[in-house]
């Protein structure tokens, strides 16, 4: 799956590269899903010494068992495969909170994923500018209901019910990285009931 194309938008709106090989003491590389193929390409232009100091955390997701093999054929000096990104974060975090300077950080797949661990290393005070982001895959949004903060994962259609609190929701393109999500917006605040059909707008 080739990399995705994202219209024009507001500034707060993540916007995202083509992974690339950088010099480091160190290479956490973090996917899900379709991911995986952002690494496999990079493996194309990288040094193979990158390889020996890599740590990949790999969450499969929609994608099966599709690319754990070609990972694995990587030999990097980690690779661990966990079922969601709630499995995966002690070993995120413990990495992470390790880390001596020089790390680098490899981002790929869905927005949620690539947000939720950009958040995880800029707490413990990793540079924005070692972190690097690719994304694959789903659009699906992780949005953040602004009255009741609750958050719903794995959004795809506009507007959509709050899981929290029921609201329906606009879904804007407003980010927080703080908390890794977009904005949702009660849509029919003002004439309770009038919520116009909800469209597949982020697959």
């Amino acid at each position: 799956m080739p990399k995705t194309v994202f219209e024009p938008s507001i500034k707060s709106r993540p916007t995202y590269g083509v992974l690339e090989h950088r010099p480091g003491t160190a290479h956490l590389m973090v996917a899900d899903a379709e991911g995986a193929q952002a690494l496999l390409d990079l493996a194309h232009s990288a040094p193979p010494t990158l390889w020996t100091q890599a740590m990949i955390v790999y969450i499969p997701g929609r994608s099966g068992q599709q690319f754990t093999q070609a990972l694995a054929n990587l030999s990097p000096s980690q690779l661990h495969i966990s079922p969601s990104y709630a499995a995966a974060q002690p070993r995120l975090h413990k990495i992470l909170q390790t880390a001596h300077a020089g790390l680098q950080i490899y981002l790929a797949g869905t927005e949620s994923l690539m947000g939720q661990a950009q958040a995880a290393a800029m707490a413990v005070g990793v540079p924005h500018r070692a972190v690097q982001m690719e994304h694959r895959g789903s659009l699906a949004r992780r949005v953040q209901c602004v009255h009741c903060k609750g958050i719903t994962e794995n959004v795809t259609t506009d507007p959509f019910e709050c899981s929290h609190c029921g609201l329906n929701l606009f879904v804007r393109d407003h980010y927080s990285r703080r908390i890794a999500a977009f904005q949702g917006v009660n849509i029919d605040a003002e004439d309770p009931g009038q919520v116009p059909p909800a469209v597949e707008r982020f697959t």
